[in-house]
């Protein structure tokens, strides 16, 4: 038996991170104790957790502290507020049953806490670090999370320490605003007078993007921190390159044009998904985007039907959409191309995922008011709008 559960409560300076493993004393586990025990280390050295001195608790468990301990005022959080806030949840959860009484002489549990060197209140540390060793001792007998919570949270989680957020796009429909003007200045204004929106996505456009080079994304980035952030390079050549170098510059999405070789397009989406940003193929003068498709080594992650601003006076190529889905459930399909609030039904209704619109909101004299109607449009609520902060 090893079992793993993990915990995070409380709130700066004096925040509780409880990992943990629980396991039979003849097993991984019982090992990891043994040798926590006798293999030492300077700043990190392993402890009984007590309830008080001369009363460990049951099933017997060591405290590995995280944090290199560099002074007796350090020390003494973790041997006082912390030991005992461990020793009291584990010694709670057998007495609630969440650990099996029976067995609490076969078990053993190995238990890494977080104290925060800035730390100061033992009240709050205590608190915090017995609430985090209750709950992930409950996570780790019952196996939490199971694998369709991660699947279902993988791409609406934002880290609560990393300090930026990393945006998926996981429920569309979704409004890309392609910011094509060659003008950073008049760029950056019309982002300031975009609503926040889940559903929002910002697309360095590829004039933007030959005026300045991919760097211009970075300011887009410091402008709007938290967006979904694609760059329309329209990638012709050295794929894995240009993915790589949009990655760099911290965009979520780089854009190959499907008229580009298919050895480009492979290393366009192989590099982007090494990387961990979408790979999108724009269709611009390319007739059958499904034939391209069923060419490559593994599929773009949104395919961009794009009819171009000098022939807009022509039908949108829209009819493609199913032929794209039917070759993977995951794949999303945008629209671009004189796309108008009177045509968002139209576009929702064969099947579009995201629809791009330049210049009737950027042109447009009141940007806000223009990107909202698209936006209302969507029929979407916000994400999450309703969801208050959990415990995962």
């Amino acid at each position: 038996m090893l079992l793993i559960g993990e915990a995070l409560i409380g709130e700066e300076p004096e925040l509780a991170h409880v990992d943990l493993m629980i396991g039979d004393k003849e097993g991984p586990v019982g090992q990891a104790f043994a040798n926590g025990m006798t293999q030492l280390s300077a700043g990190h050295t392993p402890l009984l957790s007590v309830i008080r001195p001369n009363l460990p608790t049951k099933p017997a468990t060591l405290i590995v502290p995280k944090v290199t301990v560099k002074d007796m005022d350090q020390a003494a959080q973790i041997f006082g507020p912390a030991q005992a806030a461990v020793a009291k949840a584990v010694a709670d959860a057998v007495e609630e049953g969440v650990i099996p009484k029976d067995q609490v002489e076969d078990l053993v549990i190995v238990a890494s806490v977080f104290i925060h060197p800035q730390a100061t209140s033992y009240n709050r540390i205590y608190r915090y670090n017995y609430g985090a060793t209750k709950l992930a001792l409950k996570r780790a007998l019952a196996s939490f999370p199971d694998i369709d919570t991660v699947l279902e949270e993988k791409d609406r989680a934002a880290h609560a320490i990393m300090g930026f957020k990393v945006t998926r796009l996981w429920d569309a429909p979704y409004l890309q605003v392609a910011l094509d003007n060659p003008n950073i200045d008049a760029i950056l204004n019309v982002i300031k007078q975009l609503p926040n929106s889940d559903h929002l996505i910002l697309e360095a456009g590829t004039p933007l993007i030959k005026r300045y080079g991919v760097d211009v994304i970075t300011k887009l980035r410091e402008a709007k921190p938290d967006a979904f952030i694609v760059a329309d390079l329209k990638t012709l050549d050295t794929g894995n390159l240009e993915a790589r170098m949009v990655a760099d510059a911290t965009a979520d999405a780089i854009v190959v044009s499907a008229l580009a070789p298919i050895a480009t397009i492979n290393k366009v989406i192989e590099e982007a998904h090494k990387t961990g940003i979408y790979a999108v193929l724009d269709t611009l003068n390319q007739p059958d985007p499904v034939s391209v498709l069923k060419q490559l080594d593994d599929l773009p992650d949104v395919v961009e039907l794009h009819r171009a601003i000098d022939i807009e006076e022509t039908e949108h190529a829209w009819g493609s959409i199913e032929g794209i889905k039917a070759l993977s459930p995951k794949i999303l399909v945008a629209v671009a191309g004189g796309v108008r609030v009177d045509t968002i039904p139209a576009a929702l209704s064969a099947g579009a995922d995201i629809l791009v619109v330049g210049r009737a909101i950027t042109n447009s004299k009141d940007v806000r008011q223009v990107a909202e109607q698209f936006i209302e449009g969507l029929n979407k609520p916000e994400i999450d709008q309703f969801r208050v902060m959990t415990d995962f």
